[in-house]
């Protein structure tokens, strides 16, 4: 499309700030959340609704059910799953919205499958939870009062004869029924189960809905992305040198206009301070707009600098009008996967603005079974904590969803990055059946259009475990495959995650994709020479926590232990004498196959035996931030080897044991502080052999540091020596600064202290026995 700038539209500057007003009916969106009711289908009695919301919470507000999340409720709620669910409202338009050229019905989110009548009409039909949906309505619509009425259908009672007349059973992740609709469901996975939450098949309207009115010309879509970054000098780090000398940022916009006609002749768009007039024609009109940006700040993760975000003003003039303006942030930055053959085997990691990066954090699940109950304030908080504990990246898990967009907004704010999974785990789908095939492609292409904004976006992942578990896990001989049913199977996973998406997120984003995590399994030692890692020898694999120290990885993105959320979360599902491990609600309460007996087993080895239900969960908790612990230190030790280490897992989405530091109710683990302190820039860890210790200092602070690291070894009654070293850390480096033989003795511990500029920025006690032996 032709796009020009003319000196004469500069004389238009003082007019258009004249009628910079409000939109009135040029570009109007009308909100449908108010006076919903919703009905049990083939009932009469109506209740009323909140919209955004599902039916879960909608039974609980009318106190037709108990609250889900006490107790045993949950058992007793399965029956919600398999009815279906009628929401009715009714809205008022006036002639002058029905005379807007276009309107348009969105729903930014339907959970999962609805049929949508409007004044008795059916008008659309939904089947992806992940998906937005916009219909065209103009001809449905009348003068006054107008009815639009949503029938959910239970996805088990949908699928079912799909389920059923699928050539072969599809693994299902955690889903336990016998009927695995899951597979077939476009829908959050952990709605079905998991091994570390609930069951609740949610429906609802989960996301708002709205009339879109406009006339002539709209914005679609605005992408804004770093094109280059020059520099007179090769690319330095904006914290190793406080000045860009004769440095520029090269920035791409796109802004993809829709006209609804071939007459649109005096349209301009004005971005930031610069106006272009444009040419249009009817329907889809692409723009591409580049600008300098003279001696950038860079966006860099909260630990190596700041996350500096700039703003970008578009506005959308038709005749000197104003038709409709969009706002976003946007952070000048460079982000690349390195993912190759090296050395040691198949490199794993990050290089942000050129510079390599240790990535620390954590798995993020769902904040809530019931997702339109999570506040802006529990993702302030939560996201808030992360940065707190020293993270800088989250990954966000495929049995989930792919978040509001307030979660990736504070990422960007608060200099997190984010590895963004496509919602597919655990299972295998049906991709030889196009209907599910082409709304996975539509749902990808959405949902990279509305997150591809945000620099805190590092990687697009597009599964979690689905090919370790193909190759490792026995799925064939479990579900009796044949040699065709194997070939088929493969092919069309092939299909969809190593051909359709990746061609798709190429075609709309310059970002790096990878096609599963993990890319290597655990079970062979060699494996963890090559890319990612999900290292469950330690839980699953029933082995101690020292296999920490063994079983290190390139990049690991997952590992972890369970324990139980704090006496206080506990007291709010169970009373004082449910509180017991064989009762049936703390047995409900533990998803995992393995669950409390591996708990046990690890206090008993490391701590020593409980002696109540109360100890129990404090010890859980202990025994977690050892295992956390050890494996942390061993990863960033192990660098460049290791070269991430993302626990499992952040938070909770109900209230229950499982491998989260902070419970569903933002309260904090024992593990989290532990884990607040690993993470810190610079850290020190002491190895030790039966009659040598050796001290590493480990730094990822971005920079070269010169610190004073105190290491002083005591035993129950005296210090036996002290060493004061001064150090400089290179950047991204683990070195050893002390081996020294030593004489073991009960009670024998280590204090460590690392200073700089006289301030204390790391301290531990290592010692040389577990707790219950001190």
């Amino acid at each position: 499309m032709k796009v020009t700038f003319h000196a004469s539209i500069l004389l238009m500057l003082n007019f258009i700030a004249s009628i910079y007003v409000a939109q009135i009916n040029e570009n109007q969106k009308v909100f449908l959340h108010e006076k919903w009711s919703f009905h049990q289908l083939g009932k009469n009695k109506s209740y009323p609704a909140k919209i955004p919301g599902v039916i879960h919470t909608d039974l609980l507000k009318n106190k037709l059910i108990e609250d889900p999340f006490i107790g045993n409720n949950e058992q007793e709620l399965q029956w919600i799953e398999n009815e279906d669910w009628v929401y009715s409202t009714q809205f008022q338009l006036n002639n002058q919205q029905l005379n807007s050229q276009h309107i348009e019905l969105v729903f930014e989110g339907l959970d999962t499958y609805a049929d949508v009548y409007l004044n008795n009409e059916l008008i659309l039909v939904g089947e992806n939870m992940f998906v937005e949906y916009k219909k065209g309505i103009k001809p449905y619509l009348k003068i006054g009062n107008n009815e639009l009425k949503v029938i959910f259908h239970s996805p088990l009672k949908k699928n079912k004869e799909s389920v059923k007349n699928y050539p072969y059973e599809l693994p299902a992740g955690c889903e336990t029924v016998s009927l695995k609709v899951s597979p077939f469901t476009r829908k959050a996975a952990y709605h079905f189960g998991w091994d570390w939450g609930p069951r609740f098949v949610t429906m609802g309207i989960w996301k708002p809905v709205y009339i879109h009115l406009w006339n002539d010309v709209k914005i679609n879509h605005v992408q804004c992305k770093t094109k280059e970054i020059k520099k007179a000098d090769p690319l330095i780090s904006v914290i190793e040198k406080d000045v860009y000398e004769l440095a520029s940022a090269t920035v791409l916009v796109n802004i993809e206009l829709v006209a609804g006609s071939n007459d649109l002749k005096k349209c301009a768009l004005k971005i930031n301070d610069t106006i272009l007039s444009i040419d249009l024609n009817k329907g889809i009109n692409n723009y591409n707009y580049e600008f300098n940006v003279i001696n950038p700040k860079l966006w860099w993760t909260h630990d190596l600098g700041d996350p500096y975000l700039y703003d970008l003003a578009i506005e959308l003039y038709n005749d000197s009008k104003l038709i409709q303006s969009k706002k976003i942030k946007y952070g000048i930055r460079t982000i690349e996967l390195v993912n190759e053959k090296d050395k040691i085997g198949t490199s794993f990691y990050f290089k942000l603005n050129g510079k390599p990066v240790f990535m620390k954090g954590a798995n993020y699940i769902p904040q809530h079974s019931f997702l339109t109950e999570v506040s802006d304030s529990n993702y302030h908080e939560l996201i808030g904590m992360a940065k707190n504990a020293n993270m800088n990246m989250l990954r966000v898990w495929g049995g989930g969803i792919y978040e509001k967009e307030i979660f990736y907004d504070l990422c960007d704010q608060e200099g997190i990055l984010v590895w963004q999974d496509m919602m597919f785990a655990g299972s295998l789908y049906p991709t030889n059946n196009l209907d599910f095939t082409n709304s996975v492609y539509k749902e990808i292409a959405q949902n990279i259009i509305r997150l591809r904004n945000h620099p805190c976006i590092a990687l697009w992942c597009g599964n979690n475990e689905i090919e370790v578990a193909w190759k490792n896990w026995g799925w064939q001989k479990q579900y009796n495959y044949s040699t065709s049913d194997s070939t088929e199977i493969w092919e069309g996973y092939k299909k969809l995650f190593h051909d359709s998406i990746p061609s798709i997120i190429a075609r709309l984003d310059s970002r790096s994709y990878t096609t599963t995590s993990p890319l290597s399994n655990w079970g062979k030692a060699e494996n963890f020479n090559h890319s990612t890692m999900h290292y469950w020898g330690v839980w699953h694999g029933k082995e101690d926590f020292s296999e920490f120290k063994n079983n290190i990885g390139r990049f690991m993105v997952e590992y972890g232990f369970q324990s139980y959320p704090s006496m206080t979360t506990i007291d709010q599902f169970a009373n004082k004498n449910e509180q017991d491990l064989d009762h049936t609600i703390m047995k409900n309460r533990q998803k995992s196959y393995i669950g409390n007996g591996m708990i046990t087993e690890q206090i008993e080895k490391w701590i020593g035996k409980h002696h109540s239900f109360e100890d129990f969960v404090i010890k859980s908790q202990q025994s977690q931030a050892i295992a956390l612990k050890t494996a942390i230190q061993q990863h960033r030790k192990n660098q460049p080897h290791c070269m991430g280490t993302l626990f499992w897992q952040l938070n909770d989405c109900w209230p229950g044991p499982s491998w989260s530091i902070i419970d569903h109710y933002g309260t904090p683990k024992l593990a989290y502080e532990v884990i607040k302190n690993e993470f810190q820039p610079i850290i020190a860890v002491i190895d030790t052999t039966d009659d040598f210790l050796t001290t590493h200092l480990i730094n990822n602070g971005g920079k070269a540091r010169n610190v004073n690291v105190k290491i002083s070894l005591l035993n129950s009654y005296e210090t036996l020596w002290t060493e004061i070293k001064e150090i400089k850390i290179t950047n991204n480096q683990s070195d050893i600064i002390l081996n020294k033989a030593y004489k073991y003795q009960k009670g024998l511990r280590i204090l460590i202290e690392v200073k700089e500029k006289e301030k204390v920025i790391y301290k531990d006690v290592f010692w040389f026995d577990p707790p219950k032996y001190r």
